[in-house]
């Protein structure tokens, strides 16, 4: 008999290890689970043993999950997710088609243009549960590649060869003004107007950050982040409350426009990335994820152009 070489785990034990890492603590998470701590110790330890992994460094005064462990967990999370939606439509003997969609996205994509998609995808799956991850490119690539995502959304560049990526459009980069700011006199504006503007930025470890800051090192000059921020509508309100400027990619500038500030396209030199889909090779998308990615296709160009 040939023997498998996947792990033969159970769904009560992924949930123990999830409620360990959930508090910090087996004495707790016994309490919660009703169980005796040493059956708990003695869960974790057969789990750990399956996976050829440790999940947790132990001692007498602490638990502390390793970075396996925080993977394990995600996926964990996932696969009870899955199983309790899975049971729910059993026992509500429904003949709607229920699932779950996780996405991963920039968040100049998940404040935009994406809430409009998943309206239309809604209409049409409406027992879909969908889960949007928002935050910075290393954000979206590290939730694919460790499948806590479906898929993502997010720029091209420099993707490495382990997903396979579908480009959406090209976006260049715009400089945000308020309506009473110099700048806005311009059609255009080169980078090097911008050396001596205060900036609103999003963090340093940005892709869109690091971009913007290579090119005025090219350009002959750096910038002046003034303020940070993690979010393009806070970002967008300080720049209407004068307290400086803010270079934004092109899919980011209905935001700005929505609450009546000025955009400019930034030229010599003229920058743009390519924005896009990514999924793991190695993994075969659910047919609900699919259907997401089909409407984003399908309505990506329309409603990037609105």
């Amino acid at each position: 008999m040939i023997r498998s070489k996947q792990p033969n785990l159970s769904a009560r034990e992924m949930l123990a290890v999830k409620t360990v890492a959930d508090y910090g603590s087996f004495n707790a998470a016994a309490i919660t689970l009703n169980i005796s701590q040493p059956v708990l110790t003695r869960t974790i330890q057969r789990v750990e043993a399956q996976l050829g992994i440790t999940l947790f460094d132990r001692n007498t005064r602490s638990v502390e999950i390793t970075e396996a462990g925080k993977e394990f967990v995600a996926l964990s999370e996932r696969v009870l997710n899955d199983m309790q939606i899975y049971m729910q439509a059993i026992r509500q003997r429904s003949d709607q088609k229920r699932g779950q969609v996780v996405i991963s996205s920039v968040m100049s994509v998940a404040c935009t243009v994406l809430p409009k998609i998943v309206a239309r995808y809604k209409k049409a799956y409406p027992g879909v549960d969908l889960y949007v991850y928002e935050g910075v490119h290393g954000n979206v690539i590290e939730n694919v590649r460790s499948s806590v995502a479906d898929f993502g959304l997010t720029y091209l560049d420099d993707i490495s060869t382990m997903f396979e990526v579908k480009p959406l459009s090209t976006e260049a980069f715009h400089v945000v003004l308020s309506r009473k700011h110099p700048l806005e006199k311009r059609k255009q504006v080169p980078w090097e107007a911008l050396k001596n503007e205060q900036l609103i930025s999003l963090p340093a470890d940005s892709r869109t950050r690091r971009l913007i800051d290579a090119t005025a090192t090219t350009s002959g000059f750096q910038l002046k982040h003034n303020i940070t921020v993690t979010q393009f509508t806070s970002m967008m309100q300080f720049v209407a409350d004068g307290v400086g400027i803010a270079i934004v990619p092109e899919g980011s500038l209905a935001g700005a426009l929505n609450i009546g500030l000025a955009t400019r396209p930034l030229v010599q030199p003229k920058v743009s990335r390519v924005l896009g889909l990514v999924t793991l090779k190695e993994r075969n998308s659910s047919s609900f994820a699919q259907a997401m990615m089909q409407q984003i296709e399908q309505d990506w160009r329309l409603l990037r152009s609105s």
